[in-house]
Protein backbone atom coordinates (compact mmCIF):
# COMPACT_ATOMS: atom_id res chain seq x y z
CA UNK A 1 0.00 0.00 0.00
CA UNK A 2 1.49 3.56 -1.13
CA UNK A 3 0.12 7.15 0.01
CA UNK A 4 -2.19 8.31 -2.68
CA UNK A 5 -0.55 11.64 -2.61
CA UNK A 6 3.02 10.01 -3.74
CA UNK A 7 3.96 11.09 -7.26
CA UNK A 8 3.81 8.76 -9.64
CA UNK A 9 7.45 7.23 -11.50
CA UNK A 10 8.75 8.39 -14.41
CA UNK A 11 10.84 5.92 -16.20
CA UNK A 12 11.41 7.69 -19.10
CA UNK A 13 12.53 11.40 -18.19
CA UNK A 14 12.94 13.95 -21.27
CA UNK A 15 16.39 14.98 -22.10
CA UNK A 16 15.32 18.04 -20.78
CA UNK A 17 14.27 16.78 -16.86
CA UNK A 18 17.70 14.81 -17.69
CA UNK A 19 19.34 17.94 -18.09
CA UNK A 20 18.12 19.76 -15.09
CA UNK A 21 18.91 16.62 -12.89
CA UNK A 22 23.05 17.50 -13.48
CA UNK A 23 21.96 20.65 -11.17
CA UNK A 24 19.59 18.72 -8.66
CA UNK A 25 20.80 15.82 -7.08
CA UNK A 26 17.52 14.61 -6.05
CA UNK A 27 15.68 15.20 -9.13
CA UNK A 28 18.90 13.38 -10.42
CA UNK A 29 18.52 10.52 -7.89
CA UNK A 30 14.31 10.26 -8.72
CA UNK A 31 15.16 9.93 -12.74
CA UNK A 32 18.13 7.57 -12.51
CA UNK A 33 16.55 5.53 -10.23
CA UNK A 34 12.91 5.45 -11.56
CA UNK A 35 14.53 4.49 -15.08
CA UNK A 36 16.59 1.66 -12.99
CA UNK A 37 14.08 0.47 -11.12
CA UNK A 38 12.45 -2.12 -13.45
CA UNK A 39 15.71 -3.46 -13.96
CA UNK A 40 17.67 -3.25 -10.74
CA UNK A 41 17.40 -6.17 -9.38
CA UNK A 42 18.65 -8.12 -12.37
CA UNK A 43 21.75 -5.61 -12.60
CA UNK A 44 23.02 -6.33 -8.98
CA UNK A 45 21.92 -9.77 -8.67
CA UNK A 46 19.17 -8.94 -5.87
CA UNK A 47 17.03 -12.26 -5.15
CA UNK A 48 14.36 -12.91 -2.60
CA UNK A 49 16.07 -16.59 -1.44
CA UNK A 50 18.57 -17.86 1.07
CA UNK A 51 21.90 -16.29 -0.47
CA UNK A 52 20.62 -13.13 -0.31
CA UNK A 53 18.90 -13.72 3.09
CA UNK A 54 21.67 -14.95 4.79
CA UNK A 55 23.95 -12.06 2.92
CA UNK A 56 21.66 -9.22 4.72
CA UNK A 57 21.68 -10.87 7.78
CA UNK A 58 25.07 -11.68 8.00
CA UNK A 59 25.51 -7.64 7.17
CA UNK A 60 22.83 -6.64 9.86
CA UNK A 61 24.47 -9.18 12.65
CA UNK A 62 28.13 -8.08 11.86
CA UNK A 63 27.22 -4.56 13.12
CA UNK A 64 24.44 -4.86 15.01
CA UNK A 65 24.26 -8.03 16.36
CA UNK A 66 21.50 -10.30 17.54
CA UNK A 67 19.92 -8.56 20.66
CA UNK A 68 16.54 -7.14 19.64
CA UNK A 69 15.24 -9.59 17.31
CA UNK A 70 12.39 -9.42 15.98
CA UNK A 71 11.91 -5.73 15.78
CA UNK A 72 7.87 -4.91 15.45
CA UNK A 73 8.03 -2.11 12.23
CA UNK A 74 11.34 -1.64 11.04
CA UNK A 75 11.49 1.04 8.38
CA UNK A 76 13.90 1.04 5.21
CA UNK A 77 14.90 4.81 4.23
CA UNK A 78 15.69 4.60 0.50
CA UNK A 79 14.67 0.97 0.00
CA UNK A 80 15.28 0.89 -3.55
CA UNK A 81 13.73 -2.70 -4.46
CA UNK A 82 13.23 -3.48 -1.04
CA UNK A 83 16.25 -5.91 -1.23
CA UNK A 84 17.58 -5.22 2.66
CA UNK A 85 14.67 -4.89 4.81
CA UNK A 86 13.00 -7.46 2.97
CA UNK A 87 15.35 -9.82 3.67
CA UNK A 88 15.61 -8.79 6.89
CA UNK A 89 12.12 -9.84 7.55
CA UNK A 90 12.58 -12.95 5.71
CA UNK A 91 15.59 -13.56 7.81
CA UNK A 92 13.39 -12.99 11.02
CA UNK A 93 15.07 -9.99 11.85
CA UNK A 94 11.52 -7.64 12.11
CA UNK A 95 8.00 -8.28 11.43
CA UNK A 96 6.51 -5.33 10.01
CA UNK A 97 7.95 -3.07 7.77
CA UNK A 98 7.92 -0.01 5.81
CA UNK A 99 9.67 0.79 2.40
CA UNK A 100 10.58 4.28 1.73
CA UNK A 101 12.54 6.36 -0.88
CA UNK A 102 12.84 9.43 -2.80
CA UNK A 103 12.10 7.18 -5.84
CA UNK A 104 8.41 6.51 -6.67
CA UNK A 105 9.43 3.54 -9.13
CA UNK A 106 11.54 2.03 -6.44
CA UNK A 107 8.58 1.92 -3.69
CA UNK A 108 6.40 0.39 -6.59
CA UNK A 109 8.71 -2.69 -7.17
CA UNK A 110 9.47 -3.10 -3.58
CA UNK A 111 6.04 -3.24 -2.23
CA UNK A 112 5.30 -5.81 -5.33
CA UNK A 113 8.06 -7.98 -4.21
CA UNK A 114 6.70 -7.76 -0.53
CA UNK A 115 3.22 -8.81 -1.81
CA UNK A 116 5.21 -12.03 -4.17
CA UNK A 117 6.76 -12.32 -0.30
CA UNK A 118 3.35 -12.84 1.13
CA UNK A 119 4.94 -9.86 3.45
CA UNK A 120 3.50 -6.92 5.85
CA UNK A 121 4.92 -4.10 4.08
CA UNK A 122 3.46 -0.57 3.06
CA UNK A 123 5.19 2.18 1.68
CA UNK A 124 5.90 5.98 1.07
CA UNK A 125 8.09 8.23 -1.22
CA UNK A 126 10.07 10.46 1.16
CA UNK A 127 12.59 12.33 1.06
CA UNK A 128 15.40 11.31 3.62
CA UNK A 129 15.65 14.88 5.24
CA UNK A 130 12.18 15.35 5.60
CA UNK A 131 10.60 11.33 6.46
CA UNK A 132 6.95 11.75 6.79
CA UNK A 133 6.42 9.71 9.78
CA UNK A 134 5.38 10.71 13.26
CA UNK A 135 8.16 11.40 15.77
CA UNK A 136 8.84 7.85 17.52
CA UNK A 137 6.96 5.29 15.41
CA UNK A 138 9.23 2.53 14.37
CA UNK A 139 11.91 0.57 16.71
CA UNK A 140 14.31 -0.22 13.78
CA UNK A 141 15.75 2.19 10.50
CA UNK A 142 17.47 0.59 8.08
CA UNK A 143 19.06 0.97 4.51
CA UNK A 144 21.72 -0.35 1.96
CA UNK A 145 23.90 1.98 -0.18
CA UNK A 146 21.46 4.62 0.62
CA UNK A 147 23.32 7.52 2.60
CA UNK A 148 25.89 8.36 -0.29
CA UNK A 149 23.27 9.52 -2.17
CA UNK A 150 21.74 12.02 0.48
CA UNK A 151 22.76 15.49 0.14
CA UNK A 152 22.60 16.31 3.68
CA UNK A 153 23.64 12.75 5.64
CA UNK A 154 23.35 14.47 8.89
CA UNK A 155 19.67 15.63 8.80
CA UNK A 156 19.06 12.38 7.33
CA UNK A 157 20.19 10.80 11.10
CA UNK A 158 18.37 13.45 12.68
CA UNK A 159 15.56 12.15 11.04
CA UNK A 160 16.09 8.45 11.36
CA UNK A 161 16.52 9.68 15.28
CA UNK A 162 13.03 11.35 14.94
CA UNK A 163 11.04 8.88 13.62
CA UNK A 164 13.09 6.01 15.68
CA UNK A 165 11.15 5.22 19.22
CA UNK A 166 13.19 5.54 22.18
CA UNK A 167 16.01 3.01 22.83
CA UNK A 168 15.04 2.03 18.78
CA UNK A 169 18.20 1.29 16.50
CA UNK A 170 19.32 2.05 12.85
CA UNK A 171 21.56 0.15 10.49
CA UNK A 172 23.22 1.62 7.43
CA UNK A 173 25.38 -0.50 5.23
CA UNK A 174 26.74 -0.79 2.30
CA UNK A 175 28.31 2.51 2.10
CA UNK A 176 31.66 2.93 0.06
CA UNK A 177 34.71 4.55 1.77
CA UNK A 178 36.69 7.00 0.57
CA UNK A 179 40.08 4.69 -0.50
CA UNK A 180 37.45 1.64 -1.52
CA UNK A 181 35.24 4.00 -3.86
CA UNK A 182 39.07 5.11 -5.49
CA UNK A 183 40.25 1.73 -6.44
CA UNK A 184 36.59 0.17 -6.98
CA UNK A 185 36.20 3.30 -9.75
CA UNK A 186 39.33 3.01 -11.77
CA UNK A 187 38.84 -0.74 -11.84
CA UNK A 188 35.49 -0.26 -13.27
CA UNK A 189 36.35 2.61 -15.82
CA UNK A 190 39.35 0.08 -16.83
CA UNK A 191 37.17 -2.94 -17.15
CA UNK A 192 34.32 -1.23 -19.25
CA UNK A 193 37.44 0.47 -21.57
CA UNK A 194 38.98 -2.91 -21.85
CA UNK A 195 35.46 -4.97 -22.49
CA UNK A 196 34.06 -2.43 -24.87
CA UNK A 197 37.72 -2.70 -27.24
CA UNK A 198 38.37 -6.04 -27.20
CA UNK A 199 34.66 -6.84 -28.01
CA UNK A 200 34.87 -5.04 -31.08
CA UNK A 201 36.95 -7.66 -32.81
CA UNK A 202 35.77 -9.59 -35.42
CA UNK A 203 36.07 -13.06 -33.45
CA UNK A 204 34.43 -11.40 -30.18
CA UNK A 205 31.39 -9.26 -31.75
CA UNK A 206 29.05 -11.81 -30.19
CA UNK A 207 29.85 -10.95 -26.86
CA UNK A 208 29.66 -7.16 -27.91
CA UNK A 209 26.17 -5.83 -26.24
CA UNK A 210 24.56 -3.53 -29.21
CA UNK A 211 25.74 -0.04 -29.57
CA UNK A 212 22.30 1.54 -28.42
CA UNK A 213 22.47 -0.51 -24.88
CA UNK A 214 26.16 0.66 -24.57
CA UNK A 215 24.88 4.01 -25.43
CA UNK A 216 22.21 3.65 -22.62
CA UNK A 217 24.68 2.57 -20.42
CA UNK A 218 27.55 5.28 -20.52
CA UNK A 219 24.29 7.89 -20.25
CA UNK A 220 23.22 6.17 -16.91
CA UNK A 221 26.63 6.37 -15.69
CA UNK A 222 26.95 9.58 -16.29
CA UNK A 223 24.25 10.43 -14.12
CA UNK A 224 25.00 7.98 -11.50
CA UNK A 225 28.26 10.55 -10.72
CA UNK A 226 25.40 13.00 -9.88
CA UNK A 227 23.91 10.97 -7.83
CA UNK A 228 26.61 9.37 -5.99
CA UNK A 229 27.25 12.04 -3.48
CA UNK A 230 29.55 11.28 -1.05
CA UNK A 231 31.76 8.37 0.16
CA UNK A 232 32.94 8.50 3.45
CA UNK A 233 35.71 8.10 6.21
CA UNK A 234 34.19 5.57 9.06
CA UNK A 235 35.10 7.75 11.90
CA UNK A 236 33.75 10.85 10.32
CA UNK A 237 30.56 9.23 9.45
CA UNK A 238 30.56 7.83 13.58
CA UNK A 239 31.21 11.57 14.44
CA UNK A 240 28.01 12.32 12.38
CA UNK A 241 25.71 10.09 14.13
CA UNK A 242 26.73 10.99 17.72
CA UNK A 243 27.07 14.82 16.22
CA UNK A 244 22.84 13.91 15.32
CA UNK A 245 22.01 12.48 19.18
CA UNK A 246 22.61 8.99 18.68
CA UNK A 247 24.58 6.58 21.50
CA UNK A 248 26.56 3.04 21.01
CA UNK A 249 27.78 4.46 17.13
CA UNK A 250 29.89 1.88 16.14
CA UNK A 251 31.14 1.60 12.15
CA UNK A 252 32.46 -1.61 11.00
CA UNK A 253 34.04 -2.05 7.26
CA UNK A 254 33.80 -4.65 5.06
CA UNK A 255 35.18 -6.08 1.69
CA UNK A 256 38.30 -5.67 0.19
CA UNK A 257 39.73 -8.51 -2.26
CA UNK A 258 36.38 -9.20 -2.27
CA UNK A 259 35.91 -5.58 -3.80
CA UNK A 260 39.15 -5.85 -6.05
CA UNK A 261 37.43 -8.99 -7.95
CA UNK A 262 33.59 -8.12 -7.89
CA UNK A 263 34.17 -4.08 -9.25
CA UNK A 264 35.78 -5.49 -12.39
CA UNK A 265 33.37 -8.53 -12.53
CA UNK A 266 30.34 -6.18 -12.40
CA UNK A 267 31.29 -4.14 -14.62
CA UNK A 268 32.65 -6.72 -16.97
CA UNK A 269 28.82 -7.91 -16.69
CA UNK A 270 27.33 -4.53 -17.53
CA UNK A 271 29.02 -4.32 -20.91
CA UNK A 272 28.49 -8.23 -22.28
CA UNK A 273 25.02 -9.43 -23.28
CA UNK A 274 23.41 -10.93 -20.28
CA UNK A 275 22.78 -14.19 -22.64
CA UNK A 276 26.34 -14.94 -22.34
CA UNK A 277 26.28 -14.77 -18.63
CA UNK A 278 25.35 -18.29 -18.14
CA UNK A 279 24.19 -19.92 -14.47
CA UNK A 280 27.85 -21.41 -14.47
CA UNK A 281 29.65 -17.99 -14.81
CA UNK A 282 26.83 -16.80 -11.96
CA UNK A 283 28.17 -19.40 -9.53
CA UNK A 284 31.39 -19.26 -10.31
CA UNK A 285 31.43 -15.32 -9.44
CA UNK A 286 29.26 -15.82 -6.41
CA UNK A 287 31.38 -18.46 -5.06
CA UNK A 288 34.39 -16.37 -5.80
CA UNK A 289 33.19 -13.38 -4.14
CA UNK A 290 32.12 -15.93 -0.92
CA UNK A 291 35.62 -17.24 -0.77
CA UNK A 292 37.12 -13.49 -1.30
CA UNK A 293 34.89 -12.48 1.51
CA UNK A 294 36.20 -14.78 3.77
CA UNK A 295 39.09 -14.33 3.51
CA UNK A 296 38.98 -10.43 3.99
CA UNK A 297 36.89 -11.73 7.21
CA UNK A 298 39.14 -13.86 8.58
CA UNK A 299 42.71 -12.40 7.49
CA UNK A 300 42.54 -8.89 6.17
CA UNK A 301 40.39 -7.40 8.75
CA UNK A 302 42.57 -8.85 11.73
CA UNK A 303 45.87 -6.56 9.74
CA UNK A 304 45.07 -4.15 7.60
CA UNK A 305 43.53 -0.28 8.64
CA UNK A 306 39.29 -0.28 8.28
CA UNK A 307 39.60 2.54 6.14
CA UNK A 308 41.32 0.35 2.87
CA UNK A 309 38.09 -1.33 2.95
CA UNK A 310 35.15 -0.89 0.06
CA UNK A 311 32.03 -0.81 2.42
CA UNK A 312 31.17 0.77 5.57
CA UNK A 313 28.11 0.03 8.24
CA UNK A 314 26.97 1.51 10.83
CA UNK A 315 24.86 1.38 14.08
CA UNK A 316 23.58 3.70 16.81
CA UNK A 317 20.28 3.69 18.64
CA UNK A 318 18.20 6.90 19.96
CA UNK A 319 18.83 7.86 23.75
CA UNK A 320 15.77 5.77 25.98
CA UNK A 321 13.44 8.27 27.11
Amino acid sequence: MTDVNDPAPNPHATAEEVQAAYADPKLANVLYHDWEAGTYDEKWSISYDERCISYATDVFNAVAGEDGQPYQHAMELGSGTGFFLLNLMQGGVAKKGSVTDLSPGMVQVALRNAEKLGLDVDGRVADAERIPYDDNTFDLVVGHAVLHHIPDVQAAFREVLRVLKPGGRFVFAGEPTKVGDFYARKLGQLTWFLTTRVTKLPALRGWRRPQEELDESSRAAALEAVVDIHTFDPSELESWARGAGAQDVRAVTEEFAAALAGWPIRTFEAAVPSEKLTVRWRMFAYHLWLRLSAVDKKVLAKILPRELFYNVMITGTKRPS
